[in-house]
Formats: structure tokens, C-alpha cells, sequence
């Protein structure tokens, strides 16, 4: 289907409605084509499955759940030391 701007730009709704059903429409100009509305393809990342990060993750300290016990490892913690 081709379309002139201002039909386009008036009716903008419907064409989009007739991407939507899978019709390519060219907008054109003084006859001379300026564009093409296209359905867009879809952007759905796949979705995730399970068991496909093992390996994925490091532990760096391995006393990380480790509760701070003295009043310089809290100290440590919040400048950033640990």
C-alpha cells in the first residue's frame, strides 16, 4: 500500500492497524518514496532456563556470610577494606 504524507500523517492509526496485520505501507512524497512502515520484529529476549548459570558465579571470600565481630571489621567494612 502506498500513502502520501499527508494522508499519513492524518490517518497515522489506521495504517498502523494495517502493519499490525502484516501490510507493508510506503509513505510518499511528490511520488517519490519515503519511508516504509514494516511490522517490527519482536525484541522478547528467549526466555531463561534453569541450571544454565553453574560456573557463572565466583565466591571470592569464602567467609562471606561470616557475621562482623569486632568493632574493627565493622569499621573496616564501611570504608571499604573488605
Amino acid at each position: 500500500m502506498e500513502v502520501t504524507a499527508a494522508y499519513a500523517k492524518a490517518h497515522l492509526p489506521e495504517l498502523l492497524k494495517a502493519v499490525e496485520a502484516g501490510t507493508r505501507v510506503t509513505i510518499s512524497r511528490y511520488n517519490k518514496p519515503i519511508a516504509d512502515l514494516v511490522p517490527a520484529q519482536s525484541k522478547r529476549p528467549a526466555p531463561r532456563r534453569f541450571g544454565t548459570g553453574k560456573g557463572k558465579v565466583k565466591i571470592l571470600d569464602p567467609n562471606w556470610d561470616k557475621p562482623i565481630e569486632t568493632e574493627e571489621e565493622l569499621k573496616g567494612f564501611l570504608k571499604g577494606r573488605f
